[in-house]
């Protein structure tokens, strides 16, 4: 089996490579001129908005695993045209070049709406107003309706393997005055890792499925675990199911986070 994976120099890419290379599984990864991925895995110079390299990419692929995204930039017409257009021409490829591949996307748990009523749930409406979450919502749409084998995982916070994700935090709650008791769901790379190998079975196929641990954790136990601190406030939380997403559908599918909690992680010096 050899599996396509797209973003492999990214944050998330780069780490799960790592974990797929050590668990066996033949990967091949689609890189820009310039870019390097771990000695193992094949490289195919291209871009995601190269249909010609993603013809090469998915060819004899059985599994896609699609990570490739914009997010950290000011300019919305690239984050729409790299997540939006960019799946559109992957599906492409391998609805001509791979049809019986299956097709996992990765997304985020950012698409569901602030004032949700409760955690969000995979079946919620969800209209988010920000060009990153809307763009992911965009791209599962398209992926839902090519008659591909396909399933999408919307990943919560990501953190872990020295990554700097959690290092971002205190200046972000400092600019956005963030509430210190708002919770947000969590997921760290090892068990990204451990979800797309699950998905890579079939488990997940045809689903869209939340992937986090089982402890939503608040801004201020978040920054405190960096040594530093946040101003508390016992204040209500206007919006208290933002970034607190639903796990069911995923335990019931056979996902089971090896970190349970971010203070697992910290125990096992896997921050």
């Amino acid at each position: 089996m050899t599996i396509l994976v797209t973003g492999g120099t990214g944050l998330v890419g780069e780490r799960l490579l790592q974990r797929l290379v050590a668990a066996g599984i033949e990967c091949r990864g689609l890189v820009r001129a310039g870019k390097q991925l771990p000695v193992s895995v094949e490289c195919v110079e291209g871009d995601i908005l190269d249909l010609d390299s993603l013809t090469e990419a998915v060819r004899g692929v059985s599994a896609i695993v699609h990570l490739a995204a914009v997010f950290r930039t000011q300019d919305t017409d690239l984050i729409w045209k790299s997540n939006l257009e960019g799946t559109r021409y992957l599906i492409a490829a391998a609805k001509a070049h791979a049809p019986d591949a299956r097709f996992i996307m990765s997304s985020t748990t950012n698409i569901y709406n602030i004032d949700s009523p409760r955690p969000g749930r995979e079946e919620d409406a969800a209209e988010p107003q920000q060009a990153y979450p809307a763009s992911k919502l965009a791209a599962e749409k398209l992926l839902r309706e090519s008659g591909l084998n396909w399933s999408i995982q919307r990943f919560g916070f990501v953190y872990g393997d020295q990554d700097g994700h959690l290092e971002m935090l205190p200046k972000y709650a400092l600019q956005a005055k963030w509430h210190p008791a708002q919770k947000m769901s969590l997921i760290h790379h090892r068990d990204i890792a451990t979800a797309i190998q699950l998905g890579l079975t079939g488990a997940m196929d045809g689903r869209v499925v939340n992937i986090v641990d089982e402890a939503p954790t608040s801004y201020y136990e978040l920054i405190e675990l960096l040594g530093e601190t946040m101003t508390p406030s016992a204040e209500p939380v206007l919006n208290p199911w933002h970034l607190h997403v639903d796990r069911s559908l995923a335990r019931r599918l056979g996902f089971v986070p090896t970190l349970a909690t971010i203070y697992q992680a910290q125990r096992e010096g896997a921050l």
